[in-house]
């Protein structure tokens, strides 16, 4: 799959994180799809690292669970990051 279907699947992959990590990514709709791209790349680029795999269909399971997975890891880590940044006044 190219980069034009991570891309694509990480808007998929962005919704769900939405759904799934409703109050832990902040920013609204466009964010949580910003990272579902981000995280959708970053867990193709793993996968690929890992199980050197290049061949990655957009209907294959495998490619599915890097996605959401990777999409995942990235809302938290920004979740972690913006959350550090909060202060009481």
């Amino acid at each position: 799959m190219g980069f034009i279907g991570w891309i694509i699947l990480g808007l998929i992959v962005g919704a769900l994180v939405k759904a799934i990590m409703p109050g832990h990514v902040g920013g609204g709709w466009l964010t949580s799809l910003i990272l579902g791209v981000v995280g959708a790349i970053v867990g193709g680029w793993i996968g690929n690292l890992l199980f050197n795999n290049g061949d990655m269909r957009f209907w294959s399971l495998g490619s599915w669970i890097l996605a959401i997975v990777g999409g995942l890891v990235v809302a938290g880590i920004y979740g972690a990051i913006t959350g550090r940044k909060k202060t009481s006044a």
